[in-house]
């Protein structure tokens, strides 16, 4: 009979040893902010944290996938305010509240369409043809609402983003549930091995078979769909449905994403890491809120860790690289 070490295929200590370096750095946030908050370690500001980060994680869900196969997606912010605005203008229409929402969403899901289809059709880059449908999008949305805030008066939908099962606030049940589809999507299905031998080489993932412009086609839509779905729920939280919302939440998703492993040249990263990337961005937020510290200085927070979390990317790749090529060497020799 085999000996079997305790714990080596235990996911959760695998988890923990991939991800050793952000966890750590999330516990000595945490441990910081307590110090200098004494509301931070309370239940009520830990609901609140996950509550808050609720929209940024599940915007980084589907960031996470477009950046693996080497690609981003900078409407996501804008997605949000356009199916906030238009579910809350349905609503306020008469519309029915399940057909509203269908209709939010499905703004998310077209969008994450069009630009999948225009990036993986015409072969243009990702950043250009993101930005521009931000534009467009965010745009459409000020149109929409002129430019003002939809006061949303329906105890129904206000009810789908503020209620709570239990002690535990539905944003975040929401984000659990879609937490755990997405990393089953990328870890147990053919889809998911698709984009990462997309990322991680495109043209070799194209000659094995790999049905590439599908696979970038869907990766978008899948972002798109839940930035959309992000919009609803946030604009259910907040009563009203804004144009100006999530700005600069491309940002915040794509730091999440980069702070928890997923590399910004394609071809690695998990679900798990990009989560606590998402509750470090949502704790150094609540923690200078806490503070008082002006949130202009939480851009500049922000802007530094995208920079070394991308440099610390740099050089683990780096890395990699020169011990797989030792490792052929001395195969070779």
């Amino acid at each position: 009979m085999k000996n079997i070490k305790f714990g080596e295929k235990n996911p959760i200590i695998g988890f923990v040893k991939e991800n050793l370096g952000i966890i750590g750095g999330l516990f000595i946030i945490c441990a910081i902010m307590s110090i200098m908050s004494p509301v931070f370690l309370t239940v009520d500001n830990a609901l609140s944290v996950g509550r808050q980060i609720s929209t940024n994680a599940t915007i980084a869900l589907g960031m996470a996938l477009v950046i693996i196969t080497g690609g981003i997606d900078l409407t996501v912010g804008a997605v949000v305010a356009l199916s906030g605005t238009l579910t809350v203008g349905m609503i306020n229409s008469g519309v029915p509240l399940e057909f509203a929402m269908l209709i939010g969403v499905g703004t998310g899901v077209l969008t994450g369409f069009v630009n999948g289809f225009v990036i993986s059709r015409t072969g243009m880059a990702p950043f250009i043809v993101t930005m521009c449908s931000m534009n467009i999008v965010r745009g459409a949305a000020y149109i929409y609402s002129g430019g003002l805030p939809i006061r949303c008066n329906s105890d129904a939908f206000a009810a789908l983003g503020t209620g709570y099962l239990g002690v535990i606030p539905y944003p975040i049940i929401y984000l659990v549930v879609l937490i755990l589809i997405i990393t089953l999507v990328l870890s147990r299905t053919k889809f998911g091995t698709y984009v990462y031998a997309f990322g991680g080489n495109r043209e070799a993932a194209k000659f094995s078979g790999i049905p590439t412009k599908a696979v970038e086609l869907i990766v978008y839509t899948i972002s798109g769909t839940l930035s959309g779905f992000a919009g609803v729920v946030l604009a259910s939280r907040m009563y009203s449905g804004q144009p100006s919302v999530q700005s600069g939440a491309e940002m915040d998703a794509i730091a999440a994403c980069v702070l928890g492993g997923v590399s910004m040249t394609g071809g690695v990263g998990k679900i798990g890491g990009v989560i606590i990337g998402t509750l470090i961005i949502g704790v150094i937020s609540n923690g200078l809120n806490l503070l008082n510290i002006n949130s202009f200085w939480q851009l500049i927070v922000k802007g530094v860790i995208v920079v070394i979390a991308v440099y610390l990317d740099i050089i683990k790749r780096a890395g990699l690289f020169k011990s797989i090529k030792g490792k052929s060497q001395r195969k070779a020799a």
